[in-house]
């Protein structure tokens, strides 16, 4: 890297690609398949890059056609994909009892967007252990549904891929068919399991420091991790609401009380780059598949294993624009005022994921005759990094899919880089063009 002269950002986008290259040759092997036949190298970079950047799009059933050891390839990049390359990487030269130098201690700075070097290996062992105590609670607690319907080895085994799915965001699962979780949408054990998985998952390393530092007062804690705390519940519960009155005539009929409020809570949560689903996506309302837009493009928060703009970039916006409506000087939540550097970054983030999502969209609709709800809702899906499909996937050529794999990758490592690298320090130019006044609105 010395040698290449790499930045940091470079150094995080290369090691990404590096992880999609090895897992798309391994899973090209014919003993990743069930048939033995090889994998084409479309289906496979697909595949690996769905997986490494925990999306869920997939254009082979998991289930039934990877092996034991394709699936386990995958399980691999969910989890290198889900912490971050750079605390795997960290993890091994602590293992091995390596000399963590400044320089990898900078770009897992950048990895996990932190605000300080100082303090990042102990983070990454905190990193560790919490994904492990908390993969594996996950992990028994759905053996206890697996493994009577399933058998020991087996129900074990679906407990800990489902459970390490879901807390990275992923979406990946081996129920068969493409079905997700459908067979279980009644079922409070399997949805409450998956979506506290996913909730702790999509929180954020540093907000799960903060808690543990300030012994859970929630009034003590930094501004960021109220802002996260309060943003994910928002979203969760305000758009399983929504979405229960939307689909109260449709998805809901039928479904007693009870069910109808764990699909919607399940979906809501689940959208926010989780991946997986408990109803059929594309039997759902207009207004739903708009809800459920605008959750996947919104995601999880800084420095987790979501995908999105990141719930603080939302609320950045949305504070400075009520400040705007109010005719007040500066943006203020929970007691503090908002920086304009904040602002910058969240627009930026904003609007560049917002054009790929758009582009994305125009380039499939060129290529292929599909509806545009569908393709609308594919693109977010790759660009937030959660894996929900309309049953589109399985349908694109060739080129189309190239532009998803290229949403899905642009997904995972712009929205942890993007906003870094516009506010990186630059030397001041020495001349400044002069300004003028425009109309706005």
């Amino acid at each position: 890297m010395k040698k290449l002269k790499m930045s940091n950002l470079q150094i995080v986008a290369a090691g990404y690609f590096l992880v999609v290259l090895t897992g798309t040759l391994l899973l090209m092997l014919p003993v990743a398949t069930v048939d033995g036949a090889d994998t084409s190298l479309l289906d496979a970079l697909f595949t690996a890059v769905s997986a490494s950047c925990v999306t869920g799009l997939v254009v082979q059933d998991t289930g039934t056609h990877w092996t034991l050891f394709g699936q386990l390839v995958i399980l691999a990049l969910i989890q290198i994909g889900g912490l971050g390359f750079m605390t795997i990487s960290l993890s091994f030269l602590m293992l091995t009892r390596k000399k963590i130098g400044l320089r990898h201690r900078e770009v897992m700075v950048e990895s996990i967007n932190s605000s300080q070097i100082g303090g990042v290996v102990r983070l990454t062992r905190k990193i560790l252990i919490v994904t492990a105590v908390v993969e594996g609670i996950g992990a028994l607690l759905l053996s206890l549904r697996f493994v009577p319907q399933y058998g020991t080895a087996k129900g074990l085994y679906f407990g800990v891929f489902h459970s390490i799915s879901a807390f990275c965001n992923a979406g990946f699962d081996l129920m068969g068919n493409y079905d997700s979780i459908v067979a279980y949408s009644a079922d409070p054990l399997v949805n409450f399991t998956l979506m506290g998985l996913i909730t702790i998952g999509g929180l954020g390393f540093l907000v799960w420091e903060d808690l543990w530092q300030k012994k859970w007062r929630l009034h003590r804690l930094r501004l960021q991790s109220k802002i996260v705390l309060s943003a994910s519940f928002l979203l969760t519960v305000g758009g399983g609401l929504v979405l229960l009155l939307l689909e109260a005539n449709n998805l809901n009929v039928g479904m007693d009380s009870g069910e109808r409020i764990l699909t919607a809570l399940f979906q809501s949560c689940t959208a926010r780059t989780a991946g997986f689903n408990s109803v059929d996506p594309a039997a759902m309302t207009g207004g739903s598949k708009l809800v459920m837009m605008t959750l996947m493009f919104i995601g999880g928060s800084p420095g987790s294993t979501a995908g999105g703009i990141k719930t603080t970039t939302i609320v950045v916006i949305l504070m400075y624009t009520l400040a705007g409506i109010r005719h007040e000087r500066s943006a203020n939540i929970f007691g503090r005022s908002l920086g304009d550097d904040e602002l910058h970054k969240a627009v930026y983030v904003f609007f560049v994921n917002l054009l790929f999502v758009l582009c994305g969209t125009t380039v499939i609709c060129a290529l292929q005759n599909l509806q545009l709800t569908d393709v609308l809702f594919e693109a977010f899906s790759a660009m937030g990094t959660v894996g929900i499909t309309t049953g589109i996937t399985r349908d694109l050529i060739p080129a189309s899919q190239l532009v998803i794999i290229f949403l899905m990758y642009c997904g995972r490592v712009g929205s942890i880089s993007f906003a870094v690298a516009l506010m990186e320090r630059k030397a001041t130019p020495p001349v400044t063009m002069p300004s003028e006044r425009i109309n706005i609105g």
